[in-house]
């Protein structure tokens, strides 16, 4: 029990909870989104399941450190298929397991934002047509796909801030309550105002181009797209309360 009076511990305990919860606000964006187009009485349920299984994946990531650092060796290098043998390029180009996940993930979510925004632009085009609608496990399947790609780069980030797996989890599982209290909110408020759905979207089409520059090992700071999202919806904030005001 002498970690009780470890302040060392109790503040990694902080830092990483916060920075779980930051690193989760895409997750919830996300799913928010894809639990949007179920029936209003699953929608809630949807939330929860997604947010369930994004703890239960980086707690079964954390639990198997060991081959999750495993995913860090190279498995192929794309200089040596195009014949670069010169060091920087090797280095350069060395695709290992964990890019590969980077990669397809941010392929799958730049595919879903475009097909949202395209639905979301185009649709009052064909008023006859028939709303699509997700069934809830096909949404619960495209959430899991999301969650393992955003857990892997959560747990990893965890894995360099904090030495003792209790603590990694206990962070996981007190920011997945945190996204649970808040998640029902921010899904209300997205769907609600359609000009911040398509922020959110487009959000996310960055999230994606993102997590593919870090897979090819050309990572953009998350702190730059936090921030302009940050600061487009701040402005958006604005602007709905100029709306209601003139109202």
């Amino acid at each position: 029990m002498a970690w009780i009076t470890d302040p060392s511990i109790w503040l990694s305990l902080v830092t990483l909870t916060v920075l779980e919860i930051v690193l989760g606000i895409d997750n919830i964006v996300f799913i928010s989104i894809l639990t949007g187009k179920l029936p209003r009485n699953q929608q809630k349920k949807g939330r929860q399941v997604g947010l369930s299984l994004a703890m239960v994946t980086r707690i079964l990531l954390l639990l198997s450190i060991s081959w999750v650092m495993t995913l860090t060796t190279p498995l192929f290098n794309v200089a040596e298929i195009f014949g670069m043998t010169d060091k920087a390029s090797l280095e350069k180009f060395a695709i290992s397991g964990r890019d590969l996940i980077l990669i397809v993930g941010g392929l799958f979510l730049i595919y879903k934002s475009t097909a949202e925004i395209h639905e979301k632009m185009e649709g009052d085009e064909h008023p006859k047509a028939p709303k699509k609608t997700l069934s809830f496990t096909a949404t619960i399947i495209q959430i899991l796909v999301l969650d393992v790609v955003f857990s892997l780069d959560s747990v990893i980030t965890a894995v360099g801030m904090a030495k003792h797996v209790g603590v990694m989890i206990a962070a996981v599982v007190i920011a997945v309550g945190i996204m649970l209290m808040a998640a029902s909110a921010v899904s209300d408020f997205v769907n609600k105002h359609p000009t911040v759905k398509m922020l959110a979207l487009s959000f996310l089409l960055l999230i994606g181009i993102s997590l593919i520059a870090e897979g090819l090992d050309q990572e953009i700071p998350k702190g730059y797209v936090y921030f302009a999202m940050g600061f487009s919806i701040l402005v958006e904030m604005l602007n709905l309360r100029a709306k209601k005001r003139s109202h």
